[in-house]
């Protein structure tokens, strides 16, 4: 089945890094799970707000810097569609069809699922499994 970013996504994708924006509508094109953009660029107040849950606001932590590459516009957020947070293989079945369009286009790219891009998914905890940036 072919799938193809919706109007909600393609808004979230504004301001994003053109390349970037290429790999994941490449991926749309690829995948066999169908997926959302949850994030593209983030203000920095954003990013505050953001770090400050599980630090100096309730809630789990979701982030661990404040220089993060959605303020440049190099990174997104891609979830499952429909919306599913509690099954890792639909989040691998993106991450088959990022890493694919990304070696096709010639446009590195590196997974919050896969932070040293060996190709081992959360060896290290690695828990951020929506997000891609630029490498």
């Amino acid at each position: 089945m072919a799938y193809s970013l919706g109007e909600a996504s393609r808004k979230k994708l504004k301001g994003v890094n053109p390349r970037l924006v290429k790999v994941v509508e490449r991926a749309i094109e690829l995948t066999e799970q169908d997926f959302s953009v949850l994030e593209g660029v983030r203000t920095l107040s954003r990013q505050k707000w953001l770090y400050a849950q599980g630090r100096t606001r309730l809630g789990p932590i979701v982030t661990w810097t404040l220089k993060s590459k959605h303020i440049d516009g190099e990174a997104v957020d891609l979830v499952p569609y429909p919306l599913d947070w509690n099954t890792p293989s639909k989040f691998d079945a993106i991450y088959d069809a990022m890493i694919r369009a990304s070696f096709e286009l010639n446009i590195p790219i590196r997974s919050g699922m896969d932070w040293d891009r060996d190709g081992v998914l959360r060896e290290r905890k690695e828990s951020d499994s929506p997000h891609y940036e630029l490498a």
